[in-house]
């Protein structure tokens, strides 16, 4: 049965076909995929997030993140980090940080990239800013994190 959702019309020699075009399996990749698609990383922070993840399954839903596109990963202002945020709270962000807005709160952050101003303005309220494979290494089973995307 075809479901004129997934009808494509595409035009060829002047002439109107239609092709079938199911949808394909957002989110799904397997851990043999991960490790193919971390071949083609360069950045060697993310090689070791993408590998430390693999190891834990807590952290593997993460993996599958990271081992996508740069470009799907998030970009997040300090300014958002604050509106989705409590005091006290871990956050992970598989992407980066950038230093549009005010952070108010004390937050402990874990990003794979994170701009300078931003460092700078996490100081002023003593909030703490961790490279992502460490705060991976440091707590294996995902405890009291809030993954912001």
């Amino acid at each position: 049965m075809k479901l004129t959702k997934y009808l494509v019309k595409t035009r060829v020699d002047r002439k109107i076909t239609e092709k079938y075009n199911p949808p394909k399996g957002k989110g799904k990749i397997s851990k043999t995929n991960i490790k193919r698609h971390l071949q083609f990383k360069t950045h060697p922070h993310l090689q070791v997030a993408i590998r430390t993840s693999l190891k834990n399954k807590a952290w593997l839903t993460l993996a599958k993140k990271l081992a996508g596109s740069t470009r799907l990963q998030p970009t997040l202002n300090l300014s958002d980090i604050d509106q989705k945020t409590t005091a006290g709270d871990t956050v992970v962000i598989p992407g980066k940080v950038l230093a549009v807005g005010d952070i108010t709160k004390k937050v402990r952050i874990a990003s794979l990239y994170i701009s300078s101003s931003a460092k700078d303005k996490l100081k002023k309220t003593k909030s703490e800013w961790v490279p992502l494979y460490q705060e991976i290494q440091s707590n294996p089973k995902a405890e009291g994190i809030k993954v912001l995307s």
